[in-house]
């Protein structure tokens, strides 16, 4: 049986327990709480929502630390950072979402966009409706999708290839890790709409005990 690792919130739980439904043959090591999860067991990487990265872990500068959430998690940064480094040596599935994409690609060398504006308005949360440019060889391409968020990628980590930008203000809400098996990483939410169900039949089909 395929192991999925991740840090999974209680708050979460709603929108990806159902998800994980549909994938019975996975068993899911949640590392919040404390529950220990060993790495070398993995044999899949998912990298969900959360607050800001913690200022230390940031490969750039931070003028005004005041604009980072008060609720950073450096615990959990760490824990992502060594799970990424090991899915990343290893070739690893790994999908990485919202805050997920900004660690990952902080560990892989980039940097990010520390405060916008725009991508967390009341309506965006749980609505599809922020229009997106879809590179014609992405895999998966929507429309218009959902929106929850302060930072964003600025510079992308070498070899991330940017799929989709924010159709108003050139935001990137999608990239893929190139020549590597698999690593998608989108600033959108596919875990609170059904509008994403291939994206997630696509990850989680490549997990291999």
């Amino acid at each position: 049986m395929p192991k999925l690792a991740t840090w999974l919130r209680p708050k979460d739980e709603r929108f990806f327990n159902p998800i994980l439904a549909r994938y019975v043959h996975v068993e899911v090591l949640n590392a919040c709480g404390g529950a220990e999860v060993t790495l070398t067991e993995m044999d899949g990487l998912l990298l969900t929502g959360g607050p800001d990265v913690a200022v230390e872990f940031l490969k750039q500068e931070v003028p005004d630390p005041s604009i980072l959430d008060k609720d950073v998690d450096p615990v959990r940064d760490k824990w992502e950072l060594a799970a990424i480094n090991e899915a990343i040596t290893r070739g690893l599935p790994i999908l990485a979402i919202c805050k997920g994409m900004q660690i990952l690609n902080v560990a892989l060398g980039g940097t990010l966009k520390l405060d916008i504006g725009g991508h967390n308005l009341p309506g965006q949360k749980d609505n599809d409706v922020q229009s997106l440019r879809a590179d014609r060889r992405a895999t998966h391409r929507f429309d218009k999708v959902n929106s929850s968020h302060h930072q964003a990628v600025e510079q992308p980590a070498p070899n991330f290839e940017v799929e989709a930008w924010s159709d108003g203000d050139g935001i990137i809400e999608q990239m893929r890790l190139r020549d590597y098996p698999y690593a998608l990483a989108v600033q959108y939410h596919p875990e609170r709409g059904t509008i994403y169900n291939a994206l997630f039949d696509d990850f989680f089909g490549r997990l291999k005990g």
